[in-house]
């Protein structure tokens, strides 16, 4: 699996008053999509905190906001795992609207201890699958 796909619908919620997709959840978008990147891989994030204590945490991004997702749109969420490093992973991250490139951010996620909030090495069976997902 070199890239993964999440669908995603855009929700009145999501929305400002003119029915435009507020840019905070672009942010939110992406979560899902990481999150939902992990399970398909078999890594659920509450055993890794109940038995490794192991939480990730945006550590930085970089976002660049194309055209506007609105009310009701059918978007794609891709992701693409960049690297994968002793304490850190790096997705380019892109959101489409029917093949039409709206947004796309590079994100650096960070492996923290869940106890201590500090940082701490991906657990190394996990680090052996993630790297052959780069």
């Amino acid at each position: 699996m070199t890239e993964f796909e999440w669908p995603v619908r855009v929700y009145y919620e999501d929305t400002d008053s003119a029915g435009v997709v507020y840019h905070a959840q672009y942010l939110n978008f992406m979560e899902r999509a990481r999150t939902e990147w992990l399970r398909s891989l078999g890594f659920e994030q509450d055993v890794l905190i109940e038995q490794h204590q192991c939480i990730f945490a945006v550590h930085s991004m970089q976002i660049q906001f194309k055209r506007p997702a609105r009310f009701n749109d059918a978007l794609l969420i891709r992701n693409k795992l960049v690297s994968a490093v002793r304490a850190s992973l790096v997705f380019e991250q892109k959101v489409y609207c029917d093949d039409e490139l709206l947004c796309q951010a590079e994100v650096r996620v960070a492996c923290l201890n869940a106890n201590q909030f500090r940082p701490m090495p991906i657990p190394s069976f996990m680090l052996t699958e993630l790297r052959g997902e780069c």
